[in-house]
């Protein structure tokens, strides 16, 4: 009898840790606060030709970023509240750390950033990049309405929780290793971005699906 007892303890136990694990996997990939250390830098930046479709590192590493438009050399860009993304390195880790093999530019982000958790940023925020190129904050994760390819490997993406979207007050250059400086603390709001799509980001927050 205290075998039998003893066995099906075992085999509980064994459930628990499988749902646990089954579980686990289908957490929300989340990058905690602690992980972004500064100065906060880009450390890529990135542009596609066409839309749907992963970003590569521009070559020389300098991108013209054009005022009320984005980076010129990338299908994203446009007339736009999200005329331009941010990605952090440290979000990349995260999802590294769920196995995938992905690095700076696939998740479709125009700058990636080291050193500055800017999920703590709110809407209205103004950033410069480099010497001249001012971003305004105008949209902080996104609604996939296809899944990516990523989403169907890892049961989750990270770019919609933690990708962030702006639109360029001023151009310029923005290089590979240019320092990111928060000019201006927005107040929540940014009146480049059409309330619809904001209402559209909080029903699946609300929802728990972002």
């Amino acid at each position: 009898m205290a075998d039998m007892l003893l066995d099906a303890a075992k085999r509980e136990l064994e459930d628990r840790a499988a749902r646990a694990e089954a579980e686990g996997a289908q957490r929300p990939m989340r990058t905690n606060a602690e992980a972004f250390q500064g100065p906060a830098r880009i450390i890529s930046v990135n542009a596609s030709p066409r839309k749907g479709t992963r970003k590569s590192p521009i070559p020389d590493g300098v991108a013209r970023v054009i005022e009320d438009f984005g980076v010129a050399e990338d299908a994203h860009a446009g007339h736009w509240h999200r005329q331009v993304s941010f990605l952090a390195k440290e979000s990349i880790e995260t999802a590294q750390a769920r196995g995938l093999d992905v690095k700076r530019g696939d998740f479709g982000e125009n700058f990636t950033t080291e050193g500055i958790d800017l999920l703590s940023l709110p809407l209205g925020t103004q950033l410069r990049l480099g010497r001249d190129v001012l971003v305004e904050i105008s949209q902080i994760g996104k609604v996939c309405h296809t899944r990516c390819a990523i989403y169907y490997l890892a049961g989750d993406c990270i770019f919609p929780h933690e990708g962030i979207f702006g639109v360029v007050l001023h151009g310029g250059e923005v290089r590979e290793g240019d320092a990111i400086e928060v000019v201006h603390l927005g107040d929540g709001t940014c009146t480049h971005t059409p309330p619809e799509a904001l209402a559209e980001v909080e029903r699946a927050r609300a929802d728990g699906t972002l």
